[in-house]
């Protein structure tokens, strides 16, 4: 696995019933990853000689991230070695532009959109719909807020040009709410699809999912449920497949972003599903049989643990765990910095309003925003 983050550690935790050899390529030993992995290679993802070396031995390589050179990939395919997902597919993950002109010839519902090349076209986009503001996206290395702009006027869109990169500007779309339709899909074609969740987002973080989302009809549920499955088969995704959707005021569904990788969407998989996120990756990666991703649960809620001032976790550990018994607690093994994400927490039961209680509190108090 190339990229020795969170997901790569619970990646590989999923793997270990397998009895699987994992490798990693860390850009340090101290990564989250690495800290558990038996075979660490540390080294730059973006040096062809390094991933070359890395992949030496591999039956299969797969990504905890999208920021690995396209011609990078395709070198590694030339080589003989597989990778999942293969570039033709990655590069949609990777270039939003590239990703929103395919599904756009897909036919798939996209937020109004072009590249612009300066704030005066910045300004044209907006004077051709509702008008400012609109949203920028640099087209590669954004995530989690990173390279992304609401801008309201034309003087506000000067610094996503000044990396030199191009720039996606998008209709700043009126959504009552974030979705994210999560599936996995194996070499051999076979796709199992999970539910619909709702992504509750804070400073462009996300904070809360909620599985599945409240409210969402059958009928919109199935949409994105196809949509989702639809992307994964024209673009030959193998692997796990986030779908981030916008759920607009008059009643559509619209892509956000794609992401090809285990996601934080579907962190709740790993304690709500009789098959994780993290488990159908690894057995798509490996052209294996795909497990069941029915929840085990009515409700199940994912909250993220951002790093605050209370970094004595074992005092923590001692009143969740007391408080709730069932609670579930996912810690990534990261310094504990403000903001940063350093693990999450899961809950599940029949009543939506205990369930979400009970994730939030655990939370709050992991982070030190609560202290009873």
């Amino acid at each position: 696995m190339v990229g020795g983050g969170q997901l790569a550690r619970m990646t590989h935790e999923a793997g270990i019933p397998l009895g699987l050899k994992f490798k990693l390529l860390s850009d340090t030993p101290q990564d989250s990853a690495a800290q558990v992995v038996n075979e660490v290679v540390v080294g730059d993802y973006r040096d062809l000689d390094t991933l070359r070396a890395f992949a030496r031995g591999c039956d299969v390589i797969t990504f905890d991230h999208e920021h690995v050179p396209t011609e990078h990939l395709r070198a590694l395919e030339a080589d003989g070695i597989p990778v999942r997902p293969g570039p033709d597919a990655l590069v949609h993950a990777q270039d939003k532009g590239v990703m929103r002109a395919r599904l756009t010839e897909m036919g798939v519902p996209c937020p109004r959109h072009r590249l612009v090349a300066d704030p005066a076209d910045v300004a044209a986009f907006a004077a051709e719909g509702d008008g400012f503001p609109v949203i920028l996206k640099t087209v590669r290395g954004g995530y989690d807020g990173k390279g992304v702009w609401v801008v309201r006027s034309e003087e506000d869109a000067a610094e996503p040009f000044q990396a030199g990169v191009p720039v996606l500007a998008e209709e700043k779309v009126d959504f009552v709410r974030e979705l994210a339709a999560n599936i996995v899909r194996s070499p051999h074609g076979q796709a199992v699809a999970y539910p619909v969740v709702e992504s509750i987002q804070v400073g462009g973080v996300c904070d809360t999912v909620i599985a599945p989302a409240p409210g969402l009809s059958e009928e919109m549920a199935g949409e994105a449920q196809r949509t989702a499955l639809a992307i994964g088969a024209e673009l030959g995704v193998v692997g796990h497949l986030a779908v981030e959707l916008f759920e607009t005021r008059d009643g559509r569904i619209l892509v956000n972003e794609l992401a090809m990788r285990p996601h934080n969407s579907g962190h709740w998989t790993q304690d709500g599903s009789i098959t994780s996120q993290f488990a159908n990756h690894v057995r798509a990666v490996l052209d294996l049989p795909l497990g069941d991703p029915r929840p085990r649960a009515p409700w199940t809620v994912m909250c993220n643990v951002l790093g605050g001032d209370f970094p004595d976790m074992y005092q923590a550990y001692l009143h969740c765990m007391a408080r709730d018994p069932q609670l579930k607690i996912h810690m990534y093994g990261k310094d504990v910095k403000p903001g940063r994400k350093v693990g999450h927490v899961n809950t599940y039961g029949d009543d939506l309003a205990d369930v979400r209680e009970r994730a939030r509190h655990a939370a709050d108090y992991l982070r030190g925003t609560i202290t009873e």
